[in-house]
């Protein structure tokens, strides 16, 4: 009998898919479906999907089909379908539906459990760390993996690279499972190959290479400008009279992704998602694959992983990283080029459910990638999604009494925190009712990300796709507000940002608010307080606003001059009614914090009773009143908040979270995903910009196969493609 190297050292043409679709056409000595191929049974995993190449290794489709687990009925007509197949599925790949004839230059592996498949569509499974047949799942102790390719032979000889075979490939080898003793319990476990692939230091990243687009940048030659306006809550104010803590407005608006006049606005793309009006993204995704996310969640996060591969562009680099117990980083920073689609969407579909959740491990290797990357794309940011609670570096404590922010502060890396540069924001999903909410949201604002709740498992495509929608806009970079008395008396008594840091000079004359990166058409609002003197002169503020063009990299200065009148006499005090409800979206914001940290104490009561009264008070407000929609969307988020603080239980599966992810969307004016509600949908809306909706709608119609999966996937209710008024 022929030993595994025999068997696997005929090459073959490169010829993949790595799930079996719901239907299959092969030739004619063989069976024409996907449960014929393996007698009834799922030739793959249980939540996988489909990426198939052509036998020229680039990629025909790039789309995905969902499928969900299946177990055959028992039903005389299938055993005898098994039976009459049982000959000529032998002569099929179980993985890619392919015939195994001899003699047509395909490499074969026969594992132990006597199932056979093509070499490298089981040494693809193997890479990514399944380690199980794909037909009867039995655990292997030989492992088809491809090593390095090696040209010259040690001994001297050559050793021929076969034909067609890329040269990244490298050789076929079967490799020994080798068998460890644990000294604690003395159990024996298999060594993973996987982790010793990895390597030490991850500078494997692709090159950029920008020389493509740079002729058109230059042809667009416009930088966008920001608009920057302010707004006093009274335009006059008598001479006379001096006034404490007055409130002024400072509004910001990011430009849009394309200008009106740039060639590529007629083209069939959505206008935040042309690579050349916007900068790169280098993005890190950090995805829980621990036995919890077993079965259909795991599919529907392959699904969604599916539709950000297939959405970012050839300058976009993307790195994919799996934890459970441990983390591993399963595909490095590569760029989203034909062939980077296909090794991507191959990566995710090896994802495999199992073990314990460990966060801060994933953390830590995410940065790795991050801090030990040769070059840089202008945009960084990490997707963290787990729907679980750390099981390995924070106390089982933490999760029951919620505390600070310093609790956490220790699982997130340095590098991260901005000490070597900026800070990398680290986007949290909290997926389902047991994740750990407190130290996602925790996670997300340290870092100066968002934290979305995602309550059900068909919305996570939709939460991925705003969130992506907002990374693959930006246009604004390290956005400086600074704000100057100009006035002799006129003093800056605090300023009022949310979490974008913020500090006020102890002579009073001046303030500054670190902004950051906006998204297209983004907007931000916040208010400075001042104490103006008995005065006739005009302007009292100005309002200045430094930032550098995400794509022309130039750096940009504005400023505003705030004018209030003094004159004699004023007849009557109209407040505005834009100042009016930003007023009262910041104490809203307040409420909600403060209800939480009542909640947390277990004062439910008092947690529902303060957010009531903001409800009394938003309602006789001057916006309430005039029916003003972000004031009737905040009325409805309030009466959610109050309702799943009804008992402890139902607070502690999903009221905490979805507060928390409420106060992340106003603390950072930024939209998030937020449980399955619809009646505060709209809120989410206030804070979306084109760029989002436009991606949402791309997801809600993401249709990765013609064929109908399964259990048809519903879009969320949450999300509605109609942006709202702010």
């Amino acid at each position: 009998m022929a030993n595994p190297w025999s068997r696997a050292k005929r090459a073959f043409v490169l010829n993949l898919c790595v799930s079996v679709p719901q239907t299959a056409d092969v030739d004619d000595n063989g069976p024409r479906t996907a449960e014929a191929a393996t007698g009834g049974r799922r030739a793959s995993s249980p939540s996988a999907f489909s990426v198939v190449s052509s036998p020229g290794g680039s990629a025909e489709t790039s789309e995905l089909q969902p499928r969900m687990p299946t177990t055959p009925t028992p039903t005389s007509g299938g055993l005898r379908l098994r039976r009459s197949l049982s000959r000529s599925s032998k002569k099929i790949c179980s993985i890619c539906l392919g015939t195994m004839k001899a003699g047509q230059g395909h490499a074969l592996f026969t594992a132990e459990c006597s199932h056979t498949f093509h070499f490298q569509c089981i040494a693809f499974n193997v890479k990514y760390g399944n380690y199980m047949c794909p037909v009867c799942r039995a655990k292997w102790k030989e492992l088809p993996i491809q090593a390095p390719l090696i040209t010259e032979h040690p001994h001297g000889r050559a050793r021929v690279n076969p034909v067609n075979w890329s040269q990244e490939d490298g050789q076929m080898t079967v490799m020994h499972m080798l068998r460890r003793t644990n000294s604690t319990n003395q159990q024996h476990r298999p060594f993973s190959y996987f982790y010793a692939s990895e390597p030490s230091t991850f500078n494997d990243d692709e090159p950029l290479n920008f020389q493509s687009v740079t002729g058109e940048i230059m042809q667009q030659n416009c930088v966008r400008t920001v608009e920057i306006k302010s707004v006093p809550l009274f335009s006059a104010i008598p001479k006379s009279v001096s006034q404490e803590n007055f409130i002024v407005l400072v509004h910001l608006k990011s430009p849009n992704a394309i200008s009106e006049n740039s060639p590529s606005r007629n083209l069939n793309v959505a206008p935040g998602m042309l690579w050349s009006s916007r900068a790169p993204v280098d993005l890190v995704t950090i995805l829980d694959v621990s036995g919890s996310m077993a079965g259909t969640k795991l599919a529907l996060l392959k699904r969604a992983m599916s539709f950000v591969i297939q959405n970012l562009g050839p300058l976009d680099r993307l790195s994919v990283i799996a934890f459970s117990s441990s983390a591993r980083r399963l595909f490095p920073l590569r760029r989203m080029t034909e062939s980077g689609r296909q090794q991507a969407l191959l990566a995710v579909n090896s994802l495999v459910s199992s073990g314990g959740t460990n966060i801060a491990d994933a953390l830590r290797k995410g940065a790795k990638v991050i801090e030990e990357r040769k070059e840089q794309n202008p945009v960084c940011s990490i997707i963290l999604l787990s729907d679980g609670q750390d099981t390995y570096t924070m106390a089982s404590s933490w999760s029951r009494n919620p505390s600070t922010h310093q609790d956490y502060r220790s699982l997130i890396p340095l590098s991260i925190l901005g000490h070597t540069a900026h800070k990398i924001p680290v986007h949290a999903f909290g997926f389902g009712t047991d994740h750990d909410s407190t130290a996602m949201h925790s996670i997300s604002e340290i870092s100066g990300g968002t934290f979305s709740f995602i309550e059900t498992e068909v919305v996570i495509q939709d939460a991925f796709a705003q969130c992506i929608g907002g990374l693959l806009s930006v246009v604004v970079k390290e956005m400086q507000l600074t704000v100057e008395s100009v006035q002799p008396g006129v003093q800056i008594v605090a300023i009022k940002s949310g979490s974008y840091a913020n500090r006020v000079e102890d002579n009073m004359l001046s303030g500054s608010i670190n902004v950051g990166d906006l998204y297209a058409d983004e907007e931000r609002d916040f208010l400075v307080y001042i104490n103006l003197p008995p005065s006739e002169d005009t302007p009292q503020l100005r309002v200045c606003c430094t930032y550098t063009d995400a794509v022309s990299k130039e750096t940009v200065s504005l400023r505003d001059d705030v004018k209030i009148e003094r004159p004699e006499t004023v007849e009557s005090y109209t407040p505005s009614v834009v100042v009016d409800r930003e007023i009262i979206r910041v104490q809203a914001a307040e409420a909600m914090q403060d209800a939480r940290d009542a909640a947390d104490r277990g004062a439910l009561d008092e947690a529902v009773y303060i957010l009531g009264e903001q409800r009394r008070k938003l309602t006789d407000s001057l916006a309430g009143l005039s029916g003003d929609q972000l004031c009737l969307a905040l009325d409805a988020e309030l009466r959610e908040m109050q309702e799943r603080m009804a008992s402890q239980q139902r607070y502690e599966s999903s009221g905490r979270a979805y507060l928390l992810s409420g106060l992340s969307s106003h603390s950072w004016q930024r939209a998030t995903a937020r449980g399955d509600s619809t009646e505060s949908a709209s809120l989410v809306h206030a804070y979306q910009t084109p760029s989002m909706v436009d991606m949402l709608h791309r997801s809600q119609t993401f249709s990765p196969s013609p064929r109908v999966p399964t259990q048809p996937i519903q879009p969320s209710r949450s999300f509605s493609v109609r942006p709202q008024p702010r």
